[in-house]
């Protein structure tokens, strides 16, 4: 007779998920290349308009490339862990962390992402990180691709655009997999591969302006991408033992505004529209609705022999996912739209909202992971979920975030209710447990972490590194495996 879930398995990976670009600094030092991310300008909320859009033009690019100095980049500084990984990775180690999820800058050890040797003293730097991880027995799990696209492929190939990427990719990937074979076991492709819908400068370097159909350009360097993920997994499984590597998706699970059937069926679509990027990383092959959607869009992938065979030979060990909100639509012009990452909906009038306007659904979490469970039967692991908040310092130094220990307690509930629903879950790791520059709109205002750092939006500040109440709340979950919340 089988027996029920009654919690979090012993062995789950309780950590923190950041990104290089994010994070680290130190944009130019020790040979390290420009991506994409580099290009990313600090705009003033004063002279936003509309929703902050990601996209860069080839002319915008030019214009930055002839130095205009006067405009600060916070994805060049992040917040020094160049520098402090020590002091960063001992406060990790503090909260008693299993895994600490991370990214190589790809410019890093490739400055041009075409080079045909890689840098040492890139290479050398992730080897210290890992070692002192390792030294306190957190597992890394590295991202290869986190929105830093060499900005040598934008300009040489229009990125994800041309196939030429792919090679490089692989090379990348066998380069750091050889060189960290006995250092890291898991391992993501591609970060929230489904971004590039959104954003084709973030997700794949592409510069919009240079194609003509900018749709077709999409879908075929996320083929692009698909291809090189497996041929990546392939590669890691022969050069790593025991290698565990998995897709990344940012999942929006999406609600029907209405019981119309018409928005039952959008909310299908838009969950189909969705799950097409893991329904390819972890079945092996196209789902059969994408060919409508191709065919009324006028879209034609262009395929080489041999890629739908890699394809289907070398699915995901697991899944990954970001959750941060939910979606709700309707077919027809009625209700009150709200903002997200990235993405826009229905106001859910059942749900509060943060600072920035994402709609907090923590039962949306458990739904996410059956439907994903469900879906797929492979293990999940949600490696991104938090909470953009602004964040005070009292006189004494204390910082009383007692909304986002709620926020995360609420997640972590359901997190717990879906492992008991039979969900096979290995791990979390909560979105920025140090503060960090936001992805969408280059803020420090936007704090997610565990540890507050002296950063403000316009780069003053110390960087010294001080604990929220959520970092002893956090160390305590840890120390419980989910059960002291």
């Amino acid at each position: 007779m089988a027996t029920a879930n009654t919690g979090f398995p012993k062995n789950f990976l309780w950590g923190g998920a950041t990104a290089a670009n994010q994070l680290e600094g130190g944009f130019d030092l020790d040979g390290k290349g420009l991506s994409t991310a580099d290009m990313i300008a600090h705009v003033p909320k004063a002279l936003r308009k509309g929703d902050h859009s990601m996209e860069i033009s080839s002319e915008r690019i030019a214009e930055i490339l002839a130095g205009d100095l006067s405009e600060r980049f916070p994805k060049r500084e992040g917040v020094d862990f160049y520098h402090r990984y020590k002091e960063d990775i001992a406060l990790f180690a503090e909260m008693g962390f299993k895994v600490f999820r991370m990214s190589i800058n790809w410019a890093r050890i490739f400055p041009n992402g075409d080079d045909a040797e890689p840098n040492e003293a890139g290479l050398q730097f992730y080897d210290n990180v890992f070692d002192e991880l390792l030294k306190y027995g957190i597992e890394p799990l590295v991202t290869l691709s986190h929105y830093e696209t060499p900005l040598g492929l934008t300009l040489k190939y229009n990125g994800w655009a041309s196939r030429e990427v792919i090679g490089h990719y692989v090379k990348y990937a066998e380069t750091v997999f050889t060189r960290y074979r006995n250092k890291v076991k898991y391992w993501l492709t591609f970060n929230e591969i489904n971004v590039m819908t959104m954003s084709p400068y973030t997700g794949g370097g592409i510069l919009s302006d240079k194609v003509e159909h900018k749709l077709q350009t999409i879908y075929q360097a996320l083929h692009h991408q698909f291809v090189a993920s497996a041929r990546v997994t392939k590669l890691g499984h022969e050069i790593i033992p025991g290698a565990q590597i998995g897709c990344m998706l940012a999942r929006i699970e999406s609600y029907p505004h209405t019981c119309n059937p018409e928005d039952v069926r959008k909310s299908q679509l838009e969950s189909q529209m969705n799950l097409f990027f893991t329904d390819v990383h972890a079945r092996g092959e196209y789902p059969s609705y994408m060919n409508r959607y191709f065919a009324e869009n006028n879209i034609v992938i262009a395929r080489e022999p041999g890629d739908d065979e890699i394809i289907a030979a070398h699915t995901v060990d697991f899944i990954s996912f970001s959750y941060y909100m939910t979606l709700t639509v309707t077919a027809g012009p009625e209700g009150d739209v709200t903002g997200g990452n990235l993405i826009g909906g229905v106001k859910n009038p059942y749900l509060e909202a943060s600072d920035w306007g994402w709609q907090i659904d923590p039962v949306g979490l458990r739904i996410t992971l059956n439907t994903l469970y469900d879906r797929y039967r492979k293990p999940l692991f949600i490696v991104e979920n938090g909470l953009g908040a602004i964040d005070h310092v009292e006189a004494d130094g204390s910082i009383h975030d007692t909304y986002r220990i709620d926020y995360l307690k609420q997640h972590i509930i359901q997190m717990k209710e879906a492992v008991k629903d039979g969900v096979e879950l290995m791990g979390y790791t909560a979105w920025g447990p140090i503060d960090l520059v936001s992805m969408s709109t280059s803020e420090m205002s936007k704090r997610y972490g565990f540890i507050y750092v002296d950063l403000d939006d316009e780069g003053n500040g110390t960087l010294a590194r001080s604990k929220k109440d959520s970092f002893d709340w956090y160390k305590q979950v840890i120390e419980s495996n989910g059960e002291v919340l």
